[in-house]
């Protein structure tokens, strides 16, 4: 599985593409090709950019969670589906990122490509510098998170 590490801050060129930093290239496992899924994030406003071997595997959890037949459900995969695109990777390293998507995020000719975990978070570069946590905050925020569990419980 792919781990992204690092942020980078990069520029739209006029057609709406961004070069894939080559720390990103080099990160991408070869079972995704060069071929990514961009949708809106959930929570934040900024676009993810997932590639293919981890979107099949978000797609795996939620088909393992859903029934197409309870209201609910569907209601949330018509929402999760909503505003993605297939994407691929050029010649040149660059993706083509939808207009619509980049202006429902604000997102604008300077932006940031931030590593998270397994997928690439797509920011406008004011909003990105605006959310960092003070150190204060983060550590109590790692505290209640991880601050319970055992070190002997987790798994390598």
């Amino acid at each position: 599985m792919t781990t992204f590490i690092g942020d980078y801050h990069c520029k739209l060129d006029a057609k709406g593409r961004v070069v894939v930093p080559s720390a990103f290239k080099r990160q991408i496992d070869p079972a995704s090709g060069e071929r990514f899924v961009v949708k809106k994030d959930v929570f934040e406003k900024c676009l993810v950019l997932y590639p293919m071997d981890e979107w099949e595997r978000q797609v795996k959890m939620i088909r393992s969670r859903i029934n197409p037949y309870n209201r609910e459900h569907s209601k949330f995969l018509r929402g999760f589906y909503m505003d993605t695109a297939e994407l691929e990777m050029d010649s040149n390293n660059r993706v083509l990122l939808p207009k619509r998507l980049l202006d429902e995020a604000g997102i604008g000719a300077d932006l940031v490509l931030a590593g998270q975990d397994g997928r690439i978070e797509v920011w406008a570069k004011e909003i990105y510098g605006s959310i960092r946590m003070d150190e204060n905050e983060f550590a109590d925020l790692a505290q209640r998170i991880l601050g319970g569990t055992s070190l002997n419980d987790q798994q390598p």
